[in-house]
């Protein structure tokens, strides 16, 4: 039961009424009215914006409007009471009643409750990770694996048939440096001092079992091949995509798809994508004005092949073809742009580091090449993840030499942690990961606090009554805490969706945070008055009601934390 949608509804019908009434003007949008709790729960049970949004299509003030949007909502049979506050919001009583279909929903609906159909089925690619497949994941990665998949889940909870996509750099320059630096490991395999690691080659020690498989498979054979560059290319990836998929498997990602970038320019699917838009009239070939500010080195004043990015939002026209005569990194990425367009796909969202905000722009100007408003594209930057231990920063890891990796956050600290903190921020904003913090027992560690309710929930129910002859009565709930609590369920339904349409997986575990601590105030309450306790003997009644109502709690964090791909502990 998702109340404030209902509620969305009985507004419109509302000022529709209006409308036919004669006393508002015709084909009114409503689109941007909202139904949401008021930020003070003494203000009521639900608040709208109404009359605010809609005054001044309707040539009145916000307050002449709310006045006449209240007796018609006041006639609602859920409706206790409307008030007008401010300039003109609406905010709305409900009647008692209205509080106990909540619980029955959710213990109906269980593993289910706040799931959503708002997305109708519409196919949505989440694109995350994409890391170039030359070494081990590291923390930078971790945050957009861990929010990429989270969305995932969110999108797919709420309706959407969500297709979760790695995109495998495989055809760039960077593939020849990691076959370069593995052929290193493999001289070195075969007993051969390689000596220091040239400057450019990949240093890390995680090359080694590269060079010890190629040796093993090919003997010394590589040695005196001329082609030896793509027999280790092709390995090394396959070897290092190995590592990146259980690098992610440790924090239970798994992406259904893996998209190879050199299968692109095989198949011949860059040169038809470019060949599709230059019947368009959208590829050129000119110049190119020098970037602003410092002239790099590297910079051609020469024509080349151009796609009209410019057409459809972007700062400039983006190359094709480099100087050579070869591709682009960015014709790479319109031809899988124009793959996912053609495989049906409504929505793109690209997960991208901190560092590829200009992507944003050229990302959307394919799109709307190829399919116009048709797609819709959302770029997230994840900005970068700072690690302290007892507030100071954390040196780099001896394994991988010039970084922190996925793997050595998830051993220390654990998936349900990661997982956690690195949603318990928006993604646009930097984050703060304080080893001795995260893994400190209190208020203060978000995760610890969250799991501790769904476990202290666990606990009274594993330790209830084997038998109860009592009767469910959720009117019996009337205590402030307890009502808190029936309110913050409700609003769990809304929060899905609202988190979904914005892209915003942290909103989740930002009510997850505020729900458990509802329950704790609930729980330290008891302590002071015994009547609201969980199990009350001799009150079979009274304890059946408690015990469902706790039911229904632990499925809105269960379903929550699953959502975020943390676990729901029984016990701690």
């Amino acid at each position: 039961m998702n109340i404030f949608a209902s509620f969305q509804i009985v507004i419109e019908k509302a000022v529709a009424k209006l409308v036919g009434d004669g006393k508002l003007p015709q084909h009114l949008d409503t689109s941007k009215l909202t139904v949401e709790p008021p930020r003070d729960a003494t203000h009521g049970d639900i608040s709208t914006n109404a009359a605010m949004v809609l005054a001044k299509l309707a040539g009145t003030t916000p307050r002449a409007l709310a006045e006449l949007l209240v007796p018609i909502l006041k006639a609602h049979a859920d409706v206790t009471s409307v008030a007008i506050a401010g300039p003109g919001f609406i905010n709305i009583t409900l009647h008692p009643a209205i509080w106990p279909n909540v619980l029955k929903d959710a213990l109906i609906e269980k593993h289910r409750y706040g799931s959503s159909k708002l997305g109708a089925g519409i196919k949505v690619n989440v694109e995350y990770v994409s890391a170039n497949p030359t070494g081990p994941l590291h923390v930078g990665h971790c945050r957009g694996a861990v929010f990429g998949d989270a969305l995932a889940a969110l999108l797919a909870f709420a309706g959407f048939a969500v297709s979760r996509e790695y995109y495998i750099n495989d055809a760039g320059a960077q593939v020849d440096t990691l076959a370069q630096s593995a052929f290193l490991r493999y001289r070195e395999a075969l007993g051969q001092d390689i000596g220091d690691i040239p400057i450019g080659l990949y240093p890390g020690d995680y090359l080694k079992p590269v060079g010890e498989a190629l040796a093993k498979e090919f003997g010394a054979s590589l040695l005196s091949k001329d082609d030896w560059l793509a027999v280790v290319r092709e390995k090394s990836v396959a070897m290092m995509m190995t590592m990146i998929k259980d690098d992610l498997a440790a924090l239970d990602i798994k992406h259904e798809v893996f998209f190879s970038e050199k299968s692109l320019q095989d198949t011949g699917a860059v040169a038809r994508a470019l060949k599709s838009l230059e019947e368009r009239n959208l590829v050129y070939v000119g110049k190119l004005a020098p970037p602003k500010g410092e002239v790099p080195m590297d910079w051609e004043d020469r024509d080349q092949t151009l796609f009209r990015a410019s057409q459809f939002g972007d700062d400039t026209d983006r190359p094709l073809k480099k100087s050579d005569g070869s591709f682009t990194y960015f014709a790479s990425d319109v031809a899988y742009a124009k793959d996912k367009i053609d495989r049906g796909f409504k929505q793109l969202v690209y997960v991208l580091g901190a560092d590829h905000g200009g992507y944003v722009k050229r990302l959307s100007a394919i799109a709307q090449a190829f399919a116009g408003d048709a797609v819709e594209v959302d770029c997230k930057l994840c900005q970068l993840v700072k690690l302290f231990r007892n507030g100071e920063p954390v040196k780099m890891s001896k394994r991988a030499g010039e970084f922190v990796t996925l793997r050595d956050l998830v051993n220390e600290v654990g998936a349900d942690v990661v997982r956690f903190i690195m949603l318990y921020r928006k993604n646009e904003a930097p984050l703060d990961f304080d080893f001795a913090k995260v893994t400190e027992q209190s208020k203060d560690n978000p995760v610890f606090y969250v799991q501790y309710a769904h476990a202290r929930i666990s606990s009274v129910l594993r330790n209830a009554p084997a038998k109860l002859n009592g009767k469910v009565d959720f009117s019996i709930l009337q205590d402030v805490a307890e009502m808190a609590l029936i309110r913050r369920v409700a609003e769990f339904p809304r929060l899905v969706e609202a988190a979904a349409t914005a892209h915003e997986p942290h909103r989740l575990s930002f009510f997850l945070y505020e729900l458990a601590s509802d329950f704790h105030s609930l729980w330290n309450r008891g302590k002071e008055l015994p009547q609201l306790r969980f199990i009350v003997e001799g009150h079979d009644d009274v304890t059946s009601t408690r015990l469902a109502f706790l039911t229904a709690i632990r499925y809105c964090l269960a379903n929550g934390l699953k959502v975020l791909g943390v676990r729901p502990v029984e016990e701690m």
